[in-house]
């Protein structure tokens, strides 16, 4: 009877070997979306003082902003998941210097960069983030490899490079992400000659750029990149690759990202809050945007969201002057704007 019990032991022991084995890693599964043919993907690049730019500049946005939405439309137009989409149209981003991100990055008091970027997915809830990268080319595919690849959700700094690096993502040399223009601009602010309106608009001016999707599956996706704040110290962080702050997917309610004071949205949890909104209290997307504004606002600080639906509802809102943005759904629908709702309607 002992001996029996003994084997019984080692029979149910041996199973339970076999069951983790072949199961590997948990995951959560999250939310699985309704099949549709409809996809859509919206895209910002920043928000703050935008208003009256010459034409030269409004052409240069334009192109930029369209050319992310046109990659990122590409991937779903061929089957492509929104994870996928919102990489590539950020990817664009990071490497047009218009864009605070990436290549465009605005400098750190000691004149180096360090980039943020962040991304998530709405169906599982998975979700990868880096920060104070110096010289990974594009952030945002540093952060799904943390997704995708990696047991961690945010690596910062040097482990953060290490870890692309074995990947085999590409890394640059400092110099290649330090423009001409943001040495000018950071010179200016230290000689203290920033009383000029042009220095203290690109101080005002949230470069922040972001991107969300829906895909043919009806799966959500979000993401941020960001070179952060102009002439920051001490190795700040803002809200852009902290998830549930500058980011936020859930296939259950919406993908939202954030541009602006990122040190309000992240005491404010404003991403999560436009997904808290709308599961717990019923709101709609647009309400629910404009609530989490309205609550950053209250903290002192200032920005904007593009967000898309489980529906393929998009919706935008900021409390600036401006943010550049825009979208294209398979429905055809196509837009772009930069200036606050009141200059198109004159």
């Amino acid at each position: 009877m002992k001996i029996s019990n003994f084997l019984q032991s080692l029979l149910f022991s041996a199973i339970a070997l076999l069951l983790v084995s072949s199961c590997g890693s948990v995951e959560n599964s999250g939310s699985q979306g309704s099949s549709t043919s409809q996809f859509a993907v919206v895209v910002h690049g920043g928000a703050g003082y935008i208003k009256n730019l010459p034409p030269e500049v409004e052409k240069r946005y334009e192109e930029g902003l369209q050319n992310a939405l046109n990659r990122a439309y590409a991937v779903l137009e061929q089957g492509g998941s929104a994870v996928a989409a919102v990489e590539a149209a950020i990817r664009y981003m990071e490497d047009d210097s218009i864009f605070n991100a990436g290549r465009g990055s605005v400098l750190t008091n000691k004149g180096g960069v360090e980039m943020d970027a962040s991304i998530m997915d709405g169906k599982t809830l998975n979700a990868g983030a880096v920060a104070r990268v110096k010289h990974i080319k594009n952030p945002i595919s540093a952060a799904r490899l943390v997704m995708d690849s990696c047991r961690h959700v945010f690596l910062v700094g040097d482990g953060a490079e290490e870890f692309a690096l074995e990947y085999g993502l590409q890394l640059m040399p400092e110099e290649y992400f330090i423009l001409e223009k943001r040495k000018k601009q950071l010179k200016r602010i230290h000689s203290k000659q920033a009383s000029l309106q042009k220095d203290w608009d690109v101080l005002r001016k949230y470069g922040t750029v972001g991107c969300v999707a829906m895909d043919k599956n009806g799966n959500l996706a979000a993401g941020t990149s960001t070179g952060g704040m102009m002439n920051k110290r001490y190795g700040r962080v803002g809200d852009s690759p902290i998830i549930g702050a500058g980011t936020y997917a859930d296939n259950q309610t919406c993908a939202v990202s954030a541009t602006g004071t990122g040190e309000n949205f992240i005491r404010t949890a404003a991403a999560f809050r436009v997904s808290a909104l709308m599961q717990y209290l019923n709101k709609p997307l647009d309400e629910a945007l404009r609530l989490s504004i309205e609550k950053m606002e209250s903290t002192g600080g200032d920005g904007g969201f593009i967000g898309i639906d489980k529906n393929g509802h998009i919706s935008w809102y900021f409390n600036t002057e401006g943010m550049f943005r825009g979208y294209k759904t398979s429905s055809g629908e196509q837009k772009i704007e930069m200036y606050h709702p009141d200059y198109y309607k004159k």
